[in-house]
C-alpha cells in the first residue's frame, strides 16, 4: 500500500458539486490511503486559481482547461454537461434573440464555459464581467440589457420576473446534437498517476454513492442551495449530476474538444493544448 497521503480538492459551494462531494466530505465511504480535504470558491475563481498552479484537485470551466492544460489532466468523473439545458440568457423584458446585437450582456467570468458560449451564440455584444451572482441585479438594475445566469439562477429566474431570450444548452444541442460541455475536475499532474487514480476512484464512488442514497445527499446540498426549496434542488442536481457525470463518455469528449476547437477557430481560446482525461 502506498504511503499515507493528503491532498485539497477545491470546488464550488453550489448544490451539484455538494451533491457529487457529499460522501468524501462526510466520509461515507472509504478513501483508503489517500486523506481528502476540501475548500469551496465560486467557479471564475478556481479557474484564475488553477491558472496560477494554486490547486492540487479543482473543478474548473472547461473553456480554463487549455490555459492549464500543462499541469492538470481532466478525471473522467466529475463533468458537468448541459443535455439540452443549459446556461441560460435573460433580461428584464421581453427580448427576440436577433436582438441581443449591440447589447450589454453580463457574463459569469471570461473563463467560464457559460461566456465561451455566448460568445460563440453571438459576439456581437458587449461583454460585461461580473461574479455569477451579481448577474441578475445587474439585469434587474438595468446596468445591463441581458445576462447570463448559472448555477441554480438557471431555475429561479422566472421567480425574480425575468425572461428567457436564449437556453444556451438548447442552442448547442439543436445545432450540434451534443450537451454542452460546463465544467470539469482536474488534476494536478506533479501528483502523480497513483495519487490521481485514487482520487479519481473515490471521486467516482461518491458520486454513485450520491446517486444511490439520493434523499441523503440531497439533504446535504441543500445547505448550499442558495435559497432553493427541496423540489427545486432536487431538479438542478438532477440537471448536472447525470451519467456523464459519472464517466464523461465518448459523446461528452467529442462535445467538449467540439467547443474548444470553435473557441479556437473563432479566436476566443489563445492556447492550441487539446483536452486530456484520466
Amino acid at each position: 500500500m502506498p504511503d499515507p497521503k493528503s491532498i485539497t480538492v477545491a470546488h464550488s459551494p453550489d448544490a451539484d458539486d455538494a451533491f457529487m462531494f457529499h460522501a468524501l466530505a462526510n466520509h461515507k465511504i472509504d478513501t483508503g490511503w489517500l486523506t481528502i480535504n476540501h475548500e469551496l470558491c465560486d467557479i471564475e475563481t478556481l479557474n484564475q486559481r488553477a491558472k496560477r498552479n494554486e490547486l492540487e484537485v479543482t473543478a474548473v470551466s472547461f473553456h480554463a482547461y487549455p490555459y492549464i492544460a500543462d499541469k492538470y489532466v481532466i478525471t473522467r468523473a466529475g463533468a458537468s454537461m448541459g443535455d439540452r439545458y443549459g446556461p441560460v440568457v435573460v433580461s428584464k423584458e421581453p427580448i427576440n434573440p436577433a436582438e441581443l446585437r449591440g447589447k450589454k450582456v453580463a457574463v459569469p467570468g471570461p473563463l467560464t464555459s457559460a461566456t465561451l458560449a455566448m460568445r460563440l451564440y453571438n459576439d456581437d455584444v458587449e461583454l460585461v464581467n461580473l461574479d455569477f451572482n451579481k448577474v441578475q441585479d445587474a439585469v434587474l438594475d438595468g446596468s445591463v440589457d441581458a445576462g447570463v445566469i448559472i448555477h441554480e439562477g438557471q431555475v429561479t429566474y422566472n421567480d425574480l420576473k425575468l425572461f428567457k431570450v436564449v437556453d444556451l444548452g438548447e442552442w448547442w444541442y439543436t445545432k450540434y446534437e451534443l450537451p454542452l460541455p460546463l465544467g470539469c475536475n482536474v488534476a494536478r499532474r506533479d501528483l502523480g498517476e497513483e495519487v490521481i487514480a485514487q482520487f479519481s476512484k473515490c471521486f467516482s464512488a461518491s458520486i454513485k454513492y450520491a446517486l444511490e442514497h439520493r434523499e441523503e445527499a440531497l439533504d446535504y446540498a441543500l445547505t448550499y442551495g442558495r435559497g432553493l426549496d427541496r423540489g427545486r434542488a432536487d431538479k438542478f442536481v438532477g440537471m448536472y449530476v447525470n451519467d456523464y457525470t459519472i464517466d464523461i463518455g465518448d459523446r461528452g469528449m467529442e462535445s467538449a474538444r467540439l467547443l474548444l476547437k470553435l473557441g479556437r477557430e473563432r479566436g476566443f481560446i489563445t492556447s492550441n493544448a487539446e483536452p486530456e482525461w484520466i
